[in-house]
C-alpha cells in the first residue's frame, strides 16, 4: 500500500475513500500544521494531498523524498504550489476547478451586495445598540440594476458572477486572456474590452482571474485612480491580485467608493487600515465554504491522488 499524507482536516469521506486502496496519515490537530512537523511527516510519502495553507515547494518535496508522486491540491488555486518544482522531480500536481465554482460565485456577490447596499455597516449599527431611526437618507447605497459589472478573469466563476449579475438587470465587460465561448458571450450579452476600459466603464469590478507573477498587484493604485469615484471593487480570487496598501488609501482618501474583500494579501492578516473603514465588507475567506462544495473539493481531490498512484491520468492535473 501506498502512503498518502494529508495536510490538514478534510472531510471524512474523503478520508475513507483513499484509506480503501492506501494507508493514510492525515493532520487532525485544530491549529494549522507547523512546517517543522510537515517536513517531518511527509518524509517517504508517495502522495501528499495539501491545503491552501500549506507552501509545497523545493524543500518539502526534497524532504518527502524520491518516490513522491503526486501533490493534491485540496483548492482550485494552486499558487502555494511550486509546479516547475513538481514537474522537474517528475511529481503530478493536480488542483480541484469546477467544483467550488457556484459557490465563490454566490459569495461575489454577496459582496457586491454588501458593498453597494452598506449591509455591513447596517448590521454593526444593529449590534452596536446605538439609537437609530429610519430616514430618507439613512444608510443610503447604490442600485445594480442598469450598472455595469467589469469582470476580471472571465473563467468558471467569472462566468457564474456575470450569470448572476445579469439576473440583478446588469451589464457585463470583462477582461480575460482570451474570448469566452461565443454562446456564453450572448447568454450574458458581455463584451471584452481591456482592463483599462473596463475599469474606466465599469460600476463594480469583480476579481476572478489566477494569481502569479503576472497577475501581483494587478489592481494598484494606478488602476484604483482609473475606476469611478462611485465604483466598487470585489476580490474573492487571491488576496495580492489587489494591493491592499493602496486599496485601504483609496478607500480612505474617497478614490472609490467601497470594497468587498474574502481574500488577503498576508492572509489571514488583514491590512490594518482596511480594518478601521466603514466603506469595505471583509470576509473571512468563505468562498469554497459550504459543506457540499468543501467536501466536493476532497473528494476531487483524493480521486487525483488516487489516480496517479494508479498509473492513470488525473481528473484534475495542473497545466505545466
Amino acid at each position: 500500500m501506498s502512503r498518502v499524507v494529508v495536510t490538514g482536516r478534510i472531510p471524512d469521506a474523503a478520508i475513507e475513500k483513499l484509506r480503501t486502496e492506501h494507508h493514510v496519515e492525515a493532520w487532525e490537530g485544530p491549529e494549522t500544521i507547523t512546517r517543522e512537523e510537515l517536513l517531518r511527516r511527509v518524509a517517504g510519502a508517495d502522495a501528499i494531498v495539501s491545503l491552501l495553507t500549506e507552501r509545497v515547494d523545493a524543500e518539502l518535496l526534497d524532504a518527502a523524498g524520491p518516490q513522491l508522486k503526486v501533490v493534491a491540491n485540496v483548492a482550485v488555486g494552486y499558487d502555494n504550489i511550486d509546479v516547475p518544482a513538481c514537474t522537474e522531480r517528475g511529481i503530478v500536481a493536480t488542483n480541484t476547478p469546477g467544483v467550488l465554482t457556484e459557490a465563490t460565485a454566490d459569495i461575489a456577490f454577496g459582496l457586491i451586495l454588501m458593498a453597494t447596499r452598506r449591509l455591513g455597516e447596517g448590521e454593526r449599527l444593529i449590534r452596536s445598540g446605538q439609537a437609530w431611526k429610519w430616514g430618507m437618507f439613512f444608510l443610503l447605497g447604490s442600485s445594480l440594476q442598469g450598472k455595469t459589472l467589469g469582470i476580471v478573469g472571465m473563467g468558471g466563476i467569472g462566468q457564474a458572477t456575470a450569470r448572476r449579475a445579469k439576473a440583478f438587470g446588469m451589464e457585463i465587460v470583462y477582461q480575460s486572456r482570451s474570448e469566452i465561448d461565443p454562446a456564453v458571450a450572448e447568454e450574458l450579452n458581455a463584451r471584452r474590452v481591456d482592463l483599462d476600459e473596463l475599469l474606466a466603464v465599469s460600476d463594480v469590478v469583480s476579481v476572478h482571474c489566477p494569481y502569479g507573477p503576472a497577475t501581483h498587484h494587478l489592481i494598484g493604485a494606478e488602476q484604483l485612480a482609473a475606476m469611478k469615484t462611485s465604483a466598487f471593487l470585489i476580490n474573492t480570487a487571491r488576496g495580492p491580485i489587489i494591493d491592499e496598501a493602496a486599496l485601504a488609501a483609496a478607500l480612505q482618501d474617497g478614490v472609490i467608493a467601497g470594497a468587498g474583500l474574502d481574500v488577503y494579501e498576508q492572509e489571514p492578516r488583514v491590512h490594518p487600515g482596511l480594518l478601521e473603514l466603514d466603506n469595505v465588507a471583509l470576509l473571512p475567506h468563505l468562498g469554497s465554504a459550504t459543506v457540499e462544495t468543501r467536501t466536493a473539493m476532497a473528494m476531487l481531490a483524493a480521486d487525483n491522488a488516487l489516480a496517479v498512484l494508479s498509473g492513470e491520468e488525473p481528473p484534475a492535473p495542473i497545466a505545466k
